[in-house]
C-alpha cells in the first residue's frame, strides 16, 4: 500500500467519522440537558431578545436534517478543478459542522434552568464566537486538502472504436443505470416530509412546520432526480436524462464531439457519487465500472456510468465520424 493510498484512506474514515459524529453531537446536546431545559426552547432572537421557539425534540432534530443536507449537497454537486475540489469539500464540511455544533450549544447555553423560552439568555458572544471558529475551522480544512492534494495529472486524449453502418441503416443505442440506495433513502426522507407535514396538520409543530418538512422535502427531491440517469446515442448525437421523468437533459450534436470511447472508473477517482466535476471532467457516478467517456470540441470531457458503453461510443464515434465528413 503506497504513502498516497494510506493518506486516502484515513482521510475517508476521518470523513466519515465526522460526518457521523457531527449530526449525532448536535442531537445530543439538547437531549442531554433536557432536564434543566424548558419544553420548548427559544431558537430566535430579534433585537437581543427571544422571538421564536421550538418544541425539544424539534430544536435537536433540525440542525441535524440541516447538516444532511448539507452533506448531499456536497456528495452530489462536486467542485471544479480536480483534486482542490476535495479541499473545498472538506472546508465546507469542517466550517459547517463547526457553525452548527457552536449555534446548537449557544441556544442550549441561553435556554438552560430557564422555565419559559421567553427568558432565555441572549446569544451573541456565543455566535461571534461560533462565527470565528467556523471560519478558521474552514481555513485550516482548505490548507490541509491542498496541501494534502497531489497535483492532477493532464488527461490524455483516447479514441475509441467506430461501428460499421450498413449504408441505409439508422441504429439506436439506449443504457440506463439506477442506483437503489439513492433511491431508497430517497424514500424515506420523503416519508419524513409526509410525517411532518401530517404533524404540522395536528398542530404538533406550531411555528416550525416548514423548517422541519422542508429539509426533508429538498433532500428527497434532489435524491429522486440524482438516482437515475439514461444515454441515449442518435444520429443527432447523445442525450443523457436524469431522473425518473427524464430531467433534466444535456445534449451533444455528433458533429460536436471529437471522440467517444468507453473507460472504468470508480468513485474514489471521481471525487464520490453522483454529479462530479473534477480534474477528469465531468463524470456522473451512480455505479463503479465501465463509462461512457465523450470529448466534445469544446469543454471538458463528459463521462456517465452506463452499461454497454463500449458499443455506445463505437456508435457515437460513426455518427460524428459521418457529421464531420459532410461538413
Amino acid at each position: 500500500m503506497t504513502d498516497r493510498t494510506k493518506t486516502d484512506r484515513a482521510a475517508s474514515w476521518g470523513a466519515a467519522v465526522w460526518a457521523a459524529g457531527v449530526p449525532a453531537a448536535l442531537v445530543a446536546l439538547p437531549l442531554l440537558a433536557h432536564g434543566r431545559l424548558p419544553e420548548r426552547l427559544a431558537t430566535h432572537w430579534g433585537d437581543g431578545s427571544p422571538d421564536g421557539s421550538m418544541p425539544l425534540w424539534a430544536a435537536a432534530l433540525l440542525p441535524a436534517l440541516l447538516w444532511a443536507v448539507l452533506a448531499l449537497s456536497l456528495f452530489f454537486a462536486g467542485r471544479r478543478g480536480g483534486s482542490p475540489s476535495k479541499a473545498w469539500v472538506g472546508a465546507v464540511l469542517l466550517s459547517g459542522g463547526v457553525f452548527l455544533a457552536g449555534t446548537q450549544a449557544a441556544i442550549v447555553r441561553a435556554n438552560l434552568d430557564q422555565a419559559d423560552w421567553r427568558d432565555a439568555g441572549p446569544v451573541g458572544s456565543g455566535m461571534s464566537a461560533t462565527a470565528v471558529a467556523a471560519a478558521a475551522a474552514g481555513v485550516l480544512g482548505l490548507l490541509a486538502g491542498r496541501r494534502a492534494a497531489p497535483p492532477a495529472a493532464p488527461a490524455q486524449p483516447v479514441a475509441g472504436e467506430i461501428m460499421e453502418i450498413p449504408a441505409g441503416e439508422r441504429r439506436i443505442w439506449l443504457s440506463r443505470t439506477s442506483n437503489p440506495w439513492l433511491r431508497l433513502t430517497a424514500a424515506l426522507t420523503g416519508l419524513a416530509a409526509a410525517a411532518a407535514a401530517v404533524a404540522a396538520a395536528g398542530g404538533l409543530l406550531s411555528g416550525a412546520q416548514w423548517a422541519v418538512i422542508s429539509p426533508f422535502a429538498l433532500a428527497s427531491i434532489a435524491l429522486v432526480a440524482c438516482s437515475s440517469v439514461q444515454a441515449r446515442v442518435t444520429e443527432a448525437g447523445l442525450e443523457v436524462s436524469f431522473g425518473p421523468l427524464g430531467r433534466p437533459v444535456r445534449r451533444w450534436a455528433a458533429g460536436d464531439i471529437v471522440s467517444a470511447r468507453s473507460e472504468t472508473r470508480s468513485p474514489a477517482q471521481v471525487g464520490g457519487w453522483g454529479y462530479r466535476i473534477g480534474g477528469l471532467g465531468t463524470t456522473v457516478m451512480l455505479r463503479s465500472g465501465e463509462c461512457l467517456v465523450v470529448r466534445p470540441r469544446e469543454g471538458a470531457e463528459f463521462a456517465v456510468s452506463v452499461d454497454d458503453s463500449a458499443r455506445g461510443a463505437a456508435l457515437l464515434n460513426a455518427y460524428s465520424a459521418n457529421r464531420q465528413a459532410d461538413a
